[in-house]
């Protein structure tokens, strides 16, 4: 019972787990994938154009095995074979380097599509695991190592189906071409070489797709957390019980002393009149109604009472007012319409008292 409830991991990664994972690097992919798109995309581009490939390929080969080359090669020199070199490489760049940059992105978009936009530097940091002799061992042993042994077997009896029932199927078509024009032979040579590469490709795209689904099954069976991690993980995030309750006590000791500062601008204090304390303000330029300011009950209805007397500000008792604004009103918030009446009549009464009133000094 113990093992089931912190031992086993049972419960799925949260989304910080998620985070903290990829930002060490760990992601789910195929790396198949990745080759697998290159291999697909580079054949059938060869595929697609093998006629311009090979019109390239015959003038680069007319023009160096040719009898001025061979008379040239009795006398080479180091500096004349550097100088040959270095001439074949510019020739056969523009040949072959668009086929292997399209590979190279379809492997990159491959990648990116898997992963998402991922930079980190985590997997170069040095590991005494990645030297351990034993965990070396366990590595080679574990049921992982087997799982990809069987992988890579399973890849190569595909591919070596793949080409034998394709060498089946022109073994009797080469003979043939020895009677053909060389030109010809090569380009159905080359075809032919083309096709079994892109069966091959489409192949091993088809099996890497479900490489991915299992190496992204693999991944979420890892990333899975105990009960104890989560409820650690979660009182983490949340914090401390204890430090949470003096955060909040801290919080309402400052937002009850930002409120007891605001009491000096009240023009009425409405009580009930020892329990509650509600303080209001009104200023014509600037109110759409009264506002309450601050508002307290037992010790701190006193506390507003108090400051309202040292402010000489007036104190009136009205007990279904006092308990109607205290309930129905947070500090800040102007009163409802249903009280309208109710506090003009005892703003009349203050503003009276106090002389405000127009008209009321003559």
């Amino acid at each position: 019972m113990g093992r089931g409830n912190g031992g086993e991991k049972t419960e799925k990664a949260s989304a910080k787990k998620r985070k903290d994972v990829r930002e060490k690097g760990e992601v789910h992919k195929s790396a198949d994938m990745c080759s697998a798109i290159s291999l697909f995309i580079m054949f059938g581009a060869l595929k697609i154009g093998y006629q311009g490939f090979f019109q390239s390929i015959q003038k680069f080969t007319s023009g160096y095995y040719s009898v001025s080359l061979a008379n040239e090669a009795r006398v080479i020199t180091r500096d004349t074979a550097s100088i040959l070199y270095k001439n074949i490489l510019f020739e056969v760049l523009p040949i072959v380097l668009p086929i292997m940059l399209i590979a190279m992105l379809g492997g990159s978009l491959a990648h990116l599509v898997q992963t998402g936009p991922l930079f980190t530097t985590n997997k170069l940091k040095p590991s005494f695991s990645r030297i351990n002799p034993i965990e070396g061992f366990r590595r080679i042993f574990s049921a992982s190592t087997l799982m990809e042994l069987l992988k890579s077997i399973l890849k190569i009896v595909i591919m070596g189906w793949l080409i034998y029932k394709d060498f089946a199927d022109f073994v009797n078509v080469f003979p043939s071409l020895i009677y053909t024009n060389v030109a010809k032979a090569f380009i159905k040579v080359l075809s032919t070489c083309f096709t079994m590469g892109l069966r091959i490709a489409m192949a091993l795209v088809i099996y890497s797709a479900a490489d991915a689904l299992y190496q992204w099954w693999k991944f979420e069976k890892e990333i899975m957390m105990t009960k104890q991690e989560v409820r650690e993980e979660t009182r983490m995030m949340e914090g401390d019980p204890q430090v949470k309750a003096k955060i909040k006590q801290q919080q309402r000791k400052m937002s009850t002393m930002r409120m007891m500062s605001s009491i000096p601008g009240a023009d009425v204090i409405i009580t009930n009149p020892t329990h509650l304390a509600v303080a209001l303000r009104y200023k014509e330029d600037q109110d759409n109604a009264p506002v309450v300011v601050a508002k307290g009950k037992d010790f701190l209805a006193e506390r507003i009472k108090k400051i309202a007397s040292e402010h000489k500000i007036s104190i009136v008792e009205n007990k279904p007012v006092a308990r109607a604004l205290y309930e129905s009103c947070r500090v800040g918030d102007e009163i409802p319409p249903e009280l309208y009446q109710a506090i003009a009549d005892i703003l009349i009464y203050v503003y009276n008292i106090k002389g405000k009133l127009k008209g009321s000094g003559q």
